[in-house]
């Protein structure tokens, strides 16, 4: 079973009909015991990190979801979702979960440009939010892309992106201007900043990965 959290702020419908086409049984809740006490979780997300923080926080579903990862549930942090799984975000100068050290930052179109795009004035620049198909730089192996070739693309929409202060954590990057870590994981957790839900077959596969992912 796998428990998809709600709290306002996931993309539900499109993560529901993934893993409903993968087969698997899943449970869209708010409850934040049976979300402490899930199989494996799924935490999704879109919006903005300071509201999402404080649905959490109220709702009780912030203490629910250390409790799941802290007893060993697999859990799949998405988008904003794993961008919260973070110490603190710039968006709206919030602490988060801290479930990973480290910081979320607001793209910079002009940092480190190394993929000039032209406006209609012939000005260089790079569209913020980073909205489209990018592949992924991997830094290491990791079970959840087992079965996906290397030049796969995935599906971002973001302004912001997680930064990491143990560089172990990072398992793939993509670059928007700027290098960030698409991909984080440690033990248990494993979060994106792409939407493997709206990913077609890569993303589909990491979700399926996901399913049967026993961590060590």
């Amino acid at each position: 079973m796998v428990t998809v959290v709600d709290y306002n702020a996931g993309n539900l419908t499109s993560v529901r009909r993934a893993l409903g086409y993968l087969g698997a049984e899943c449970e869209i809740t708010g409850e934040p015991e049976k979300i402490a006490a899930a199989e494996r979780v799924i935490f999704p997300g879109v919006g903005n990190a300071e509201s999402a923080m404080r649905n959490l926080n109220e709702s009780g579903i912030a203490d629910a979801l250390r409790r799941a990862v802290f007893r060993g549930a697999p859990f799949l942090g998405i988008c904003l979702g794993m961008q919260i799984m973070l110490s603190h975000s710039d968006e709206g100068n919030v602490d988060c979960l801290n479930l990973f050290e480290g910081g979320v930052r607001l793209l910079k179109p002009d940092k480190g440009l190394k993929i000039p795009r032209a406006d209609r004035n012939g000005q260089v620049s790079l569209k913020i939010p980073h909205m489209g198909w990018d592949r992924l730089k991997y830094l290491k192996d990791h079970e959840l892309f087992d079965g996906i070739e290397p030049r796969s693309e995935f599906y971002f929409v973001h302004s912001y992106y997680a930064e990491p202060s143990n560089a172990e954590d990072t398992v793939a990057l993509s670059d928007h201007g700027v290098e960030f870590a698409a991909v984080i994981g440690r033990g248990n957790m494993f979060a994106v900043q792409f939407h493997p839900e709206k990913s077609g077959a890569p993303g589909l596969k990491i979700l399926e990965n996901f399913i049967s992912w026993n961590p060590r």
